[in-house]
């Protein structure tokens, strides 16, 4: 669903085959039950192992992006998705495996190669041996027997839930890294456009412009100044080194250029070593110049030379 049939290549296979659907729809289901009895198990299919091979490391790799923050992700969380994508592609047609052992071989393989990036590669390997030794066909429906459109519908949604989940758990977990690093982005971006302060300005104005619709739409009145230190908290995150900076010159996170300064001022003439006789005066000193330095950075970019 997510790769829109595999990349394209499923669907453009579909088209080719549907002449074998129809034959295989209007054959007679007792000479279908005998074809049946009479192959087991069904012969090896190259195709089919590689497919089992190929979907179990997309499981797996969609597990690892989405859930590997789960403390006991390598030994259950991973095995059990390499062991339903391989069983999903044991189960295409007229033939299935046994799930019990698909999912033993994933959890016995899993632990060997605990914390390693490319796990699902031999967990998928172990898994699809172990379906393509206990290959069977499928028990032939009764005739006259159809499936409704309800349970299908339903199982269809079980599996689109059960391979989104992870997806929308991981976006839902780096939400706040991910706007930090976009953030960051657009901050540089501004930062360029040092020399053109009406082109910095355009760019702000149309970076806040949904905030001022919903300003327009709620009624609500907004300041420039207000807008602006918006702009400022919502683009530009303190590093570690600037929150260490606000810790030494006694500063909170929305402070401005002017309080910087300020207290930098006061904070210099208090422990400058000419007027301060502690021993650690001039290291504080230092460490207050430094913390200066590193704000000073941030509100004022660096022109290129």
């Amino acid at each position: 669903m997510l790769t829109l049939g595999g990349f394209g290549f499923g669907w453009f296979r579909e088209v080719i085959r549907i002449p074998a659907y129809v034959s295989e729809a209007n054959q007679d289901a007792e000479k279908e039950r005998k074809r049946i009895r009479a192959m087991v198990p069904p012969p090896v299919s190259p195709m089919r192992f590689a497919g089992q091979v190929c979907v179990g490391i997309y499981f797996g790799t969609v597990a690892l992006i989405g859930l590997n923050s789960l403390s006991f992700f390598y030994l259950i969380v991973l095995p059990l998705c390499v062991g339903a994508g391989v069983h999903l592609v044991s189960s295409v047609g007229h033939q299935t495996s046994d799930l019990k052992k698909t999912l033993t071989a994933c959890l016995i393989t899993s632990p060997i190669f605990y914390g390693s990036t490319l796990s699902p590669l031999p967990i998928s390997l172990a898994a699809s041996v172990t379906a393509t030794q206990s290959r069977r066909f499928k028990r032939p429906r009764t005739p006259g027997s159809t499936q409704e459109l309800g349970p299908r519908l339903y199982r269809l949604g079980l599996a689109w839930l059960a391979f989104s989940a992870p997806l929308g758990y991981c976006i839902f977990h780096n939400t706040t890294a991910t706007l930090y690093y976009l953030s960051d982005c657009v901050a540089a971006l501004l930062d360029i456009f040092w020399f053109l302060p009406w082109l910095r300005g355009v760019l702000e104005y149309v970076l806040l412009m949904p905030y001022r619709i919903l300003c327009v739409l709620t009624g609500g009145g907004y300041y420039e100044e207000t807008w602006r230190r918006l702009l400022e908290i919502l683009l530009k995150e303190y590093t570690e080194r600037e929150k260490e900076a606000l810790q030494v010159l006694s500063l909170k996170g929305e402070a401005s250029l002017e309080d910087i300064t300020r207290s930098y001022r006061d904070l210099a003439k208090t422990w400058h070593p000419d007027h301060n006789p502690s021993k650690n005066a001039e290291a504080m000193f230092m460490k207050i110049n430094e913390a200066y330095e590193i704000l000073l950075q941030r509100h004022r970019p660096q022109r290129f030379k």
